[in-house]
């Protein structure tokens, strides 16, 4: 990449990144100055603007690790890991927040000594941005299944669910940073979560890609070489 490109897509970046914060920034400002008027309801709205700054730091971390990882400051594939436990302690977590969504969580594990070549919080946030991505968005009565297997000479930890879908069209654009399907549009989130994963992924050798269409669910598939 030469300089003017690398110029050209850190100006891009940084005018993302702030529409992306201006946003929330507008709904906390209007948020306190409705607290201020009388007979206001104070303690929900500023319930209201607690969310918004939860959502602004949500945000920032989210930026900062991808920076990091951009800059080599993390070392993605250093190990490896035995990933049947730590998805199965991921899910536990996410059962309460799936189930406010109206969500049903499943997990397939094929072989219980897998090893995925990432190390422990690498792998931790990959499924963790895949669950969360397909709980705010698969909608209400969908189920989402967390799968684990060897496949082809290689280990697969697949994230699907039966929910919402997006358009075909939209499913390779959605690892693109601060892109969002007509649906996503209208929830929460940073709109990085899939461009972490995919950069986690392909910097440990691997692959990822999305398949779906609208009213038919999406599946992410991250493949990862095999040990052996």
């Amino acid at each position: 990449m030469s300089r003017s490109e690398y110029e050209e897509l850190r100006a891009a970046f940084t005018a993302a990144v702030s529409h992306e914060l201006r946003t929330p920034l507008a709904r906390l400002l209007a948020l306190l100055e409705s607290a201020e008027l009388p007979g206001a309801d104070q303690p929900a709205l500023l319930a209201q603007a607690r969310d918004e700054v939860e959502e602004m730091t949500e945000l920032v971390d989210d930026i900062l690790f991808l920076s990091e990882l951009e800059q080599g400051r993390e070392v993605v594939s250093l190990g490896e890991t035995e990933a049947a436990p730590l998805l199965r302690a991921l899910v536990d977590e996410k059962l309460e927040r799936a189930e406010l969504a109206g969500i049903r969580l499943e997990i397939q594990i094929e072989d219980e000594e897998l090893l995925v070549p990432l190390r422990r919080r690498m792998l931790r946030t990959v499924a963790d941005n895949l669950l969360e991505n397909a709980i705010r968005y698969a909608g209400e009565g969908a189920t989402c299944v967390v799968a684990l297997r060897r496949e082809d000479g290689e280990v697969v930890l697949e994230v699907s669910d039966d929910g919402a879908g997006v358009p075909e069209e939209d499913a390779p654009r959605l690892f693109e940073r601060f892109f969002r399907s007509d649906r996503a549009r209208t929830t929460r989130g940073s709109g990085l979560g899939l461009a972490i994963v995919k950069h986690v992924v392909e910097t440990a050798g691997g692959n990822v890609e999305a398949r779906g269409s609208s009213g038919h669910g999406l599946d992410v598939r991250c493949a990862f070489p095999a040990d052996g």
